[in-house]
């Protein structure tokens, strides 16, 4: 079940508007297209909150990026992320 609250909540992230941050407020669908792939991720659920933290890498780049990605239903908008690097 956590992969699949996991896999809704990347669905609904990637499908939503940006609402992500790094150092540039680049959103995690960016990310994506520009090549970061994903190396790692952990998932949560929290009541009515699925959550997720999401670790990306781009070979071209000395740092790596961490994103939380969320979809809770008691906000709006529903979907939020923001992610930033690790230096």
């Amino acid at each position: 079940m956590k992969t699949f609250g996991l896999a809704i909540v990347l669905v609904l992230l990637l499908a939503a508007p940006a609402v992500a941050a790094t150092d540039e407020n680049v959103s995690l669908e960016t990310l994506l297209k520009a090549g970061w792939q994903v190396v790692g991720y952990a998932a949560a659920n929290q009541s009515a909150v699925e959550s997720a933290m999401i670790l990306l890498r781009h070979a071209e780049q000395s740092y790596l990026v961490q994103c939380r990605a969320s979809y809770d239903v008691t906000r709006s908008p529903s979907v939020t992320s923001h992610c930033y690097k690790l230096r």
